[in-house]
C-alpha cells in the first residue's frame, strides 16, 4: 500500500466518523440540551 492510499483512507475514516458523530449527537442531544436554553451546540 502506498503512502497516498494510507493518507486517503485515514482522511476518509475521519470524515465518515465525524459525520456519524455529528448526526448521532444531533439526534440524541437536541431534545435535552438545546430545548430551552442556548447551549452553544448549533
Amino acid at each position: 500500500m502506498m503512502v497516498q492510499e494510507i493518507i486517503a483512507f485515514v482522511i476518509l475514516a475521519v470524515a465518515v466518523g465525524f459525520l456519524i458523530k455529528k448526526y448521532f449527537f444531533k439526534k440524541k442531544k437536541t431534545d435535552k440540551s438545546c430545548g430551552t436554553d442556548d447551549c452553544g451546540c448549533h
